[in-house]
């Protein structure tokens, strides 16, 4: 089992950046692929990005594609989210979620995947 923490929310500018961070405790943080989604108010949660287990493959929703980066680092057992150029249509509870990875090594992009949550974390960009 492993558990989720974000951090980094806040409130953003349009147009400007903001880096989230998950810490992931528990179990070997390599063996798990991660993802980042979001829900804005009214909206189904919805795939952000998601990064494999060795890093190799990452990918991500055609809304962010271009302005968001997802990395992650093993020996901190961290996964982030680069974020630039936002917009007020990024304004959303931010989740990180993580599954135990399958032989093929690569992300995963539907909630049903996914095994753990986090708690999640606010962004609000103003216009």
């Amino acid at each position: 089992q492993v558990q989720l923490v974000e951090s980094g929310g806040g409130s953003v500018q349009a147009g400007g950046s903001r880096r989230l961070s998950c810490v992931a405790s528990g179990r070997t943080f390599s063996v798990y692929a991660f993802g980042w989604f979001r829900q804005a108010p009214g909206k189904e949660r919805e795939f952000v990005a998601g990064i494999s287990r060795s890093a190799g493959n990452t990918g991500y929703a055609d809304s962010v594609k271009g302005r968001f980066t997802i990395s992650r680092d093993n020996a901190r057992n961290t996964v982030d989210l680069q974020m630039n150029s936002l917009n007020p249509e990024d304004t959303a509870v931010y989740y990180c979620a993580a599954r135990v990875a399958g032989i093929s090594n690569g992300y995963y992009t539907a909630r049903r995947d996914y095994s753990y949550w986090g708690q999640g974390t606010q962004v609000t960009v103003s216009s």
